[in-house]
């Protein structure tokens, strides 16, 4: 364990922890010495499988369903994680979709559905969870290096998704400062996980783009996310920090 990510003692809560980024950066904490709370949407086995393999590890995890498209429910499983551990320190919000398609083919009902999972499961957790933080608290969203650069035709709506969270941890930074808890954005660009293959249809046209000319790793972001949770980030806060091999230099 590296000393100076510590979090020995510290709770955190990883909306869509189960798969990708948000597996990763539930090893991450979890090898870091936090306790890990895994919320999911579909993938029950998936989360069985991650908090096994944690507490073989010799980590503390276990999983609650919380449907991000239903407040109530993701507010709950987030009351119960605090209940369950004895507090929260960390909130990761790593659900979201990416549906694409031009402007004269994506339906509204995709429109809305993005917003409910990139947007207000944000806004949702978040208020669930700081109402358990103490000073010291972290809340890490996992964005999109699309809120800076979306060269590709049919990802308006997923770029603006991505790119609401940029203004919304300015202004709950400002909200939750006086509390000593921060707000941060990680935003990736491509990562090899199931949702952007390395091997996908789109690899090679999206490597063209980028100073690194490969797909990041899952481990890379969950490092960055480590740090922002840790004691040496407290001095950050309504940030947005890309992770995304030069995608938007």
């Amino acid at each position: 364990m590296n000393s100076h990510l510590n979090l020995d003692g510290k709770v955190a809560f990883i909306n869509g922890g189960s798969r990708g980024i948000g597996a990763a950066t539930a090893r991450r904490l979890a090898r870091e010495g936090a306790k890990v709370a895994i919320g999911y949407g579909a993938s029950a086995s998936a989360a069985a499988a991650l908090v096994a393999d944690i507490e073989a590890a010799g980590g503390s995890a276990i999983a609650f369903h919380a449907d991000a498209t239903d407040a109530a429910a993701l507010s709950a499983a987030i009351d119960r994680a605090a209940a369950h551990f004895g507090r929260l320190d960390i909130l990761v919000n790593s659900a979201g979709v990416l549906r694409l398609g031009s402007v004269e083919e994506f339906s509204l009902d995709d429109f809305d559905a993005t917003l409910a999972v990139n947007v207000r499961a944000v806004f949702v957790a978040t208020k669930a969870a700081v109402a358990h933080m103490n000073e010291g608290g972290r809340v890490i969203n996992i964005g999109s290096t699309n809120a800076q650069r979306m060269p590709f035709v049919g990802g308006a709506a997923y770029a603006m998704s991505k790119s609401a969270l940029v203004g919304l941890v300015k202004g709950l930074a400002r909200d939750l400062g006086p509390r000593s808890i921060t707000v941060n954005n990680v935003s990736p660009g491509p990562i090899d996980t199931d949702m952007n293959p390395a091997e996908g249809d789109f690899a090679a046209s999206m490597h063209g783009l980028m100073a690194l000319q490969r797909h990041g790793d899952a481990d890379e972001v969950a490092a960055m996310v480590a740090y922002l949770a840790g004691p040496e980030a407290g001095f950050v806060t309504g940030a947005d920090l890309l992770i995304d091999g030069g995608f938007a230099a």
